[in-house]
């Protein structure tokens, strides 16, 4: 069942199937799937429950910009209006919640919690945004490449953080070219402020030095 026909189909009330999503229905999306499109009605709300996914907009002259992605827990489809900025992509296998917007209106109980949840969910993306602009438009290369590592192992909160996406992804998120993203990466690594294991996982090294570079 594709999600355009999933918000046709499920009921105001939902049946709790997850701890953190009582009001959804657990969807598998393989990689490379489109989970919503671009212009799409945006009467849904997602929930990764594992997996990662990127959201990206096609600008008329056929670039791409990469609007944020959203690793596990996290929740993603809030918009102002009634239809999606941005098309979102399962950058992996992903299990997704989806539930209908107005359902947390009938939620009774629940309904406080879920409110709650989803503005605290939309603040934070919001600072994300605020500091992805701010990143995009007063930072160099290095800054910037930096900056997105600091991000990613905040979010992972781990020893071992994996890239799921690719350098081109991280290119087109960050403004630069793919080939100034992997010589900041290699800048990085020779200088001992990151260290990679394979091409995708890396670890912080020098944690101080990088928040340096961030905040520079």
């Amino acid at each position: 069942m594709t999600v355009q026909a999933l918000s046709e189909t499920i009921p105001s009330r939902i049946a709790a199937l997850d701890a953190f999503g009582p009001i959804g229905v657990r969807m598998q999306f393989a990689a490379g799937e489109e989970i919503y499109a671009q212009e799409e009605e945006a009467d849904l709300i997602y929930q990764v429950i594992e997996g990662w996914v990127r959201t990206s907009r096609l600008l008329s002259d056929g670039r791409r910009q990469i609007g944020d992605f959203y690793y596990p827990d996290e929740l993603f489809g809030m918009e102002a209006g009634d239809e999606h900025r941005f098309s979102a992509e399962a950058l992996s296998d992903c299990t997704i919640l989806v539930a209908k917007r107005s359902a947390v209106r009938h939620c009774g109980g629940d309904r406080e919690r879920l409110e709650k949840l989803i503005w605290a969910a939309t603040t934070h993306e919001l600072a994300r945004t605020q500091e992805h602009l701010f990143m995009l438009g007063r930072k160099s290369a290095c800054e910037k490449v930096a900056s997105f590592l600091m991000l990613a192992a905040e979010r992972v909160r781990g020893d071992l953080t994996t890239l799921v996406m690719s350098r081109q992804d991280m290119a087109d998120y960050l403004g630069l070219t793919i080939e100034t993203v992997s010589r900041m990466l290699s800048q990085l690594q020779s200088g001992g402020i990151v260290e990679f294991v394979g091409c995708r996982s890396f670890r912080v090294i020098q944690p101080s030095g990088l928040a340096r570079l961030v905040t520079a």
